[in-house]
């Protein structure tokens, strides 16, 4: 499969700000027994050993004013108890604070401040503050960017079985980012983390058998990995799947199943995955042959942009099938695609808009040209 690699870096830095952004506040299981036996009101016993000194007791606290169990939610007197438990050195606690800091809840809002508690916590060996503390070196939040921190961190929490430390690890080695670039070690740790569940592992594991890359090729492997996350609904391994069955790589060859797995994945706007069905609807493969859907499957990618698709849909326009016939819409679409094609598809764009051309008077070319003008205004390239 092919893998883009200013992709897989976003990949990185958006899993951990997701790491980030989805750090629990999570009941331990001990406390949730405590707080399901006091659905009202705070336990005397609780708050008594909490004033008395008691590190649990206080986070406890802390946790019942963050949550709004048995007491109105309140953040402010959540972050004096954690603060409490914190300086007596509690990891959750010192986490839990940090999290406050990072979201601003009960507190000055504090990035820094926020590390350095969270860096507190990830010292005691609490995994999922060593992965929050990766992830704010990934996207230098409250401390400077540092790619090789961030792999070391994630390293602790990999080794503890976290994961999304184990993910974030072997997008690390893959992208040689923090750590020499090294596809094996990249294959390892994603199947560690597939094995635990992790969907978006489970696809970049599917890649790398698809692709032989640090690991021998293996589409039916690869085709395994793909399906455990389909069925999790991540899109593009949906998109792979789809494509294993059309061309019978690793699985039987099934345009049905190719049809079934194109369309989830192009419910999610994966724009491949748009482009693959358009093509099962126009070639009658798997589903029965409708223009118009092709038509309608072309034009959702073709509006996120895709030059392949804007082509093709402008050639439906030319053509009048699945769409009433329009040189000028045709011409719109194909002016978009003729400036980003490239190879055979741009010269494909180009002769097709030229001949469009031909059927539009000078007020209708120079509107589809204003229109195409603006269109990339509104949707600048992506680097």
């Amino acid at each position: 499969m092919d893998r883009h690699r200013k992709q897989l870096a976003y990949t990185l830095v958006l899993a951990s700000a997701l790491i980030a952004a989805v750090a629990t506040f999570l009941l331990p299981p001990s406390l949730q027994a405590q707080t399901l036996a006091q659905p009202k009101g705070i336990d005397p016993a609780l708050l008594a050993r909490a004033k008395a000194g008691d590190a649990d007791a206080q986070l406890n606290l802390g946790v019942l004013y963050a949550n709004g169990e048995g007491v109105p939610q309140d953040y402010s007197q959540a972050a004096v108890w954690y603060r409490k438990a914190a300086e007596q050195g509690n990891a959750h606690a010192q986490l839990r604070l940090g999290i406050l800091y990072h979201n601003g809840l009960g507190v000055q809002q504090d990035d820094v401040i926020s590390s350095a508690w969270v860096r507190k916590a990830a010292e005691q060996g609490l995994v999922k503050a060593q992965s929050l503390l990766g992830s704010n070196y990934v996207s230098g939040q409250g401390v400077p960017k540092n790619d090789a921190q961030a792999a070391f961190w994630f390293r602790k929490a990999a080794d503890q079985g976290e994961d999304s430390a184990q993910l974030l690890l072997g997008l690390s080695y893959l992208l040689g980012s923090g750590v020499p670039k090294n596809s094996t070690q990249a294959a390892g740790w994603f199947r560690k983390a597939a094995e635990n569940g992790n969907s978006s592992a489970q696809l970049h594991l599917g890649e790398l058998l698809a692709d032989g890359d640090g690991v021998p090729q293996d589409y039916a492997q690869a085709a395994v990995w793909f399906r455990k996350a389909s069925e999790q609904g991540d899109a593009s391994a949906q998109f792979n799947i789809g494509r294993l069955y059309q061309l019978g790589r690793g699985v039987p060859q099934d345009s049905t199943q190719a049809a079934f797995w194109s369309q989830e994945a192009a419910s999610q706007n994966n724009v491949d995955a748009e482009i693959q069905l358009a093509w099962l609807y126009e070639d009658g493969k798997g589903i029965p042959q409708d223009y118009a859907y092709a038509a309608f499957w072309f034009r959702q990618a073709a509006e996120q942009g895709n030059a392949s698709a804007q082509l093709n849909l402008g050639l439906l326009y030319a053509l009048g099938e699945g769409v009433p016939q329009s040189n000028a819409e045709s011409y719109f679409w194909l002016d978009l695609a003729a400036a980003r094609a490239t190879g055979q598809e741009r010269e494909n764009a180009v002769s097709g808009r030229d001949l469009a051309a031909t059927g539009l008077t000078p007020d209708e070319l120079s509107r589809a040209q204003q229109r195409a003008a603006e269109w990339f205004v509104t949707h600048p390239q992506q680097p």
